[in-house]
Order: C-alpha cells, then structure tokens, then sequence
C-alpha cells in the first residue's frame, strides 16, 4: 500500500509545531506593524515639512528602504550588531527592528500622500471657522489621513506577515523553519513530506492573510465612496 504523506501532519505534535511557528511569525508582523504605524504617522508628517534639507534626509531613508532586500537589512542588523556594536539580538528582536525600520518608511510615505492629498480648501475652512492650526490638524487632517491610509496599512501588514518567512534565514524558528525541521526527520521514511509540510504552510499564510486582503479592499472601496 502506497505511504500517504499527509501522515507526517498528524504524527506526534508536528501539526501543533507548525500553528506555533506561523503564530512566531504573525507576531513579529504585528508588533512591527504596530511600531510602523507609530513611528510611520510622525515620519510622514515630518516629510511634509517645507524645510529641503528634512525632505532630502528623510528621502534617502526612504529610498535606502525601498532599494535595499529586506534580507540583507537582516543580515546587516542581526550580524553587524553582534559583530561591531557588540549586542547579541536575538533572531525575533532583529527581526522587529527591520521590519519596522521597512514599515515606518513605507508608512510614513503613505502618511505623507494622504495629507497632501487633502484639498487647501480643508484648511482654510477651519481657519476661517477660527480654529487653530493645531485644532485643524486634530480635528481635520488627522481623521481624513487615517481613512485614507487604512486599507493601504492592511496592505502593508499582508506584505509583512509574508515576508516574515525570510527570518528563518537568522535562525528564528517560525513556520518554514519549524517546517524544514519536520521534513528533515522524515526524509527517509515519508519522502513526500515536503509536499504536505509546504502546503500546509501555505494554507496558513493564505487564511490568515486572505482576511486582510479583503478587508482591504472593502474599506478602499469605502474610502471611495
């Protein structure tokens, strides 16, 4: 009788082991979206600053995040720190400050396109109704920018629970690499491992980031309307 693979799924805790490891995963993509949005929201009103120098400095950082891989950011922050600063980071706390040195670029650049996407009547209205600058900010700017910048944000967190599979690569032990160590164990005995391991793996980063997509698109469309 032909070896059924799906076996290796249910085989000791193997099935428990790859649901904590996309758990490994899904937190390192929450916390650093949380710090992102933190630190995106003050990066973007600062790129709106009339100063050229600010806008140029804060354009390089930007621009270093978009052409830099993710991975090497890994390597850069989990090696070099150890190396030359002389910190020993764990895998999961690199992790965090990479994703949120990418997110608080990516955010911040959402941030600065939804405020300047706000018409200049907005402002003179509130100016004209004798508030202040401040209060125009609050009262105005700030509730139309995070209309805007909510289903771009789901977007970036789908983005990052994805790409937090690149963490293995620093010896996080998340899904893939939860995965990779089932697979291993059973190379000889269940040779069609892999296949059942991967899939799953795969069907847990498709329900937990499916949600996200369409959420997305739902609240765009309601930007929209």
């Amino acid at each position: 009788m032909q070896d059924l693979g799906i076996q290796v799924l249910f085989q000791g805790n193997n099935f428990l082991r790859l649901c904590g490891g996309i758990l490994v995963s899904l937190r390192i993509a929450l916390i650093s979206m949380i710090f992102s949005i933190g630190f995106g929201i003050l990066f973007g009103i600062i790129m709106t600053s009339n100063n050229k120098i600010i806008r140029f400095i804060c354009r390089i950082y930007l621009e270093i995040v978009r052409i830099m891989p993710q991975l090497v950011l890994l390597f850069l922050v989990y090696f070099g720190a150890a190396k030359h600063l002389g910190v020993n980071l764990s895998g999961e706390v690199a992790s965090i400050i990479v994703f949120t040195f990418w997110g608080t670029a990516e955010m911040g650049d959402l941030v600065r396109s939804a405020l300047i996407s706000i018409p200049n009547h907005q402002y003179e209205s509130g100016f004209a109704l004798g508030m202040t600058k401040k209060q125009v900010f609050i009262h105005i700017l700030i509730p139309q920018t995070i209309r805007r910048l909510i289903p771009s944000a789901m977007n970036l967190l789908t983005r990052m629970i994805k790409t937090t599979s690149l963490v293995v690569l620093i010896g996080v032990v998340e899904v893939v690499k939860v995965g990779k160590q089932i697979i291993d164990a059973n190379r000889y005995t269940i040779p069609s491992a892999s296949l059942w391991i991967y899939g799953t793996i795969f069907f847990m980063y498709f329900i937990i980031c499916f949600p996200f997509s369409k959420l997305s698109k739902v609240l765009e469309r309601k930007v929209k309307d």
